[in-house]
């Protein structure tokens, strides 16, 4: 039987999209898709969704509708349309574009300004990592809403995270989440260099690093800690050991003649920090240097 509590549109159909109203379909769910390239729709159609020729008609068809496109800039484009339009007075909208808490703030405005319930998110992983125990997604936002739409949140993933009723918390999460992956990732490029450089299998040297990885998140979960309590005595091990292993990789880049930027980038940030006298506390206390620059 087809009910308002089963019924939802996807309003954009890259791979993430495309993955989210697959997940809906196969939950039994009245899917209407809709995007501008209109043959993006057609394998959903034949696995039972409903094709929208419009954004007005896909948010006509469904009380929630998640819009999950390229870019705000692109959000912008679609729904100009709308602008006097009555379609949004009482429909739920679930962001799941990527963007600043900025560009989420000013998109919850101009939302409710129409009568439109607005919740944001922001997804922590890949396609096919979708709708497992361990999928991570933020959201923010009313809290009652949030709870009202849980039962179909959670066909996204089992890992759901509420941050709240600031609309920006999502998305400034995200940012937040990126800035330790892609750190992170240009740390093992630059091991990637060292592997290549020494001749051993760098194959290997990534499986060592999957390995090693969960005590790495124990280790920040503790320094994250650490920089919520203010209190940088030593509990792990002193920043002089860091600075001292930050200046080895340096002087290793070196002398192998491979690229020098990431260890000259991550020495001088330890270094600054052991230069304004917090050698000797946690390895986080290098974050009160970095809030003087700000």
């Amino acid at each position: 039987m087809e009910t308002s509590k089963n019924q939802i549109s996807i309003i954009g159909l890259g791979p993430m999209g495309i993955k989210i109203a697959t997940l809906y379909i196969q939950q039994g769910f009245q899917v209407t898709v809709f995007n501008r390239t209109q043959a993006k729709t057609d394998p959903l159609v034949k696995l039972g969704a409903k094709r929208a020729e419009t954004v007005r008609e896909a948010l006509a068809a469904s009380p929630v509708s998640i819009v999950i496109v390229h870019n705000y800039g692109v959000v912008n484009e679609l729904f100009s349309s709308l602008e006097n339009d009555d379609v949004l007075s009482g429909k739920t909208i679930v962001q799941l574009t990527t963007g600043t808490a900025q560009e989420a703030r000013l998109s919850e405005t101009w939302f409710r300004k129409r009568n439109a319930a607005y919740i944001d998110g922001a997804i922590q992983v890949a396609p096919e990592q979708m709708a497992q125990p361990d999928t991570t997604i933020l959201f923010a936002g009313n809290t009652d809403k949030y709870q009202e739409l849980l039962h179909r949140l959670t066909i996204l993933g089992g890992n759901l995270k509420y941050l709240g009723e600031n609309i920006g918390a999502a998305a400034a999460m995200d940012t937040a989440t990126l800035s330790y992956i892609y750190g992170a990732a240009a740390g093992f490029l630059h091991g990637a260099l060292i592997a290549e450089s020494e001749n051993f299998d760098v194959k290997e040297y990534g499986n060592i690093i999957a390995e090693i990885a969960p005590g790495m998140g124990e280790f920040l979960k503790h320094e994250g800690k650490v920089i919520a309590s203010g209190d940088f005595s030593i509990s792990q091990s002193p920043l002089s050991i860091s600075v001292e292993a930050t200046e080895r990789i340096l002087a290793t880049a070196k002398l192998s003649g491979i690229n020098t930027e990431f260890p000259e980038f991550s020495a001088n940030w330890l270094k600054r920090a052991e230069l304004a006298g917090y050698g000797q506390e946690e390895f986080a206390a290098v974050i009160k240097t970095l809030r003087q620059q700000a």
